[in-house]
């Protein structure tokens, strides 16, 4: 009542002890439940790990890290990029393939049209 007159508030002489107690139990927990879930975790990744193991799988990391390599290895002082990243359609390869493509069709065609078509 003296508080909602203005009054000043009543002081427990425990009260600073009591809340240092309870923030040191609460401090306690929160560690208790962290190390509750690292052991978990552990357990979980032996598990993942044995499973691994089992059917040859990667880590996803490592199957990331390889990849990596994989692409920067060939690339090395090397000033062009590979084969196989041209796109298809381009290059000289479609090129010689209509050329192989146009001799084939000529073969067919009767001797005064392939004269024709040479020249």
């Amino acid at each position: 009542m003296g508080k909602m007159l203005g009054g000043e508030e009543e002081k427990d002489p425990d009260a600073q002890k009591k809340e240092e107690e309870r923030q040191e139990a609460l401090r306690q927990q929160e560690e208790e439940r962290k190390a509750k879930h690292a052991r978990m975790e552990a357990e979980r990744e032996k598990v993942r790990q044995q499973i691994r193991d089992k059917y040859g799988l990667k880590k996803k990391e490592e199957k990331e890290a390889e990849e990596k390599a994989a692409l920067e290895q060939p690339c090395e002082g090397s000033l062009t990029r590979p084969k196989k990243a041209i796109p298809a359609g381009c290059g000289d390869e479609d090129e010689d393939e209509e050329e192989s493509i146009l001799d084939t069709v000529l073969k067919y065609l009767p001797g005064p049209l392939q004269d024709m078509f040479k020249k």
